[in-house]
């Protein structure tokens, strides 16, 4: 079953009032990517080439100029349950605690009261959080906040994941921590996740593929397979012997190391 498809999708951004027709920007081009159901996916490529353009467009904030999305086999016409969206700010709400701010997107949808708060408890659990659900954001470190951002967009119970560079902003040890968390939760809930990184190791410790875009206007231009096991288990797979190759192959593939390359 396809979770999320991209099917022929463009977008182009109009130039600004007064600005010259030459000066509008074609963000994405003719882009076709399938995510089946519990796949894992990261995208990578130059800064600027449309990756977050691409889950805008999942997500339903954006319309493709041409082209399709479509999740669980329904074109996006706007924003659905069916679809998370974890973005690099932990965006908590200051005046909530940690599990008001885990529950409050189903407090939204009106779910029963002691199921959510039990929901909540399990995810509070899962991501070392059980000992913290009274504090505040402001009480908790950077990577405690972004711990209680997944938890959040875990409690939506989405079809659909979207991440964008959730941990970029986190040092490397609490990042591996927390991507030994994801991992183990994408595979217990059986969750299909598309993620946009711009760490090359981060792209194959937890993905089943990893999608290479082009500079703008951003084209798919290389799928890799990962066929290392212990997706669930990034740490192992950091240690796996192919892991060095793969990562060379994907640095040639951008082109790292041209003083015209920015990943």
């Amino acid at each position: 079953m396809l979770r999320l498809q991209f099917k022929g999708v463009s977008r182009h951004f109009p130039p600004k009032r007064g600005r010259s027709e030459s000066e509008g920007v074609l963000a994405v081009d003719d882009v076709n990517v399938e995510v089946g159901d519990g796949e894992v996916v990261s995208l990578i490529g130059p800064s600027g080439c449309g990756k977050s353009t691409l889950l805008n467009l999942a997500s339903g904030l954006d319309r493709p100029s041409k082209g399709e999305v479509f999740v669980d086999g329904a074109p996006v016409s706007g924003p659905n349950e069916h679809v998370a969206f974890m973005l690099q700010k932990d965006l908590l709400l200051p005046w909530r605690t940690v599990r008001r701010n885990i529950e409050f997107g189903q407090e939204i949808r009106k779910l029963e009261p002691d199921k959510r708060r039990q929901r909540a408890e399990m995810f509070l659990k899962r991501f070392h959080l059980d000992g913290f659900a009274d504090h505040y954001p402001h009480e908790l470190s950077g990577g405690m906040r972004q711990r209680a951002a997944l938890a959040r967009t875990m409690m939506m119970n989405p079809d659909v994941l979207l991440l964008d560079e959730p941990f970029s902003a986190l040092d490397a040890q609490t990042k591996m921590v927390l991507q030994q968390d994801l991992a183990g939760t994408l595979a217990d809930e059986r969750k299909t996740a598309f993620l946009i990184t711009h760490d090359l190791v981060e792209a194959l410790a937890l993905s089943d593929r990893v999608l290479v875009m082009s500079r703008r206007p951003g084209r798919i231009i290389k799928e890799i397979q990962v066929d290392i096991p212990d997706r669930d288990n990034p740490m192992e797979r950091r240690q796996h012997e192919r892991i060095g190759p793969m990562i060379a192959q994907l640095m040639g593939l951008l082109d790292i190391g041209s003083s015209e390359e920015l990943v």
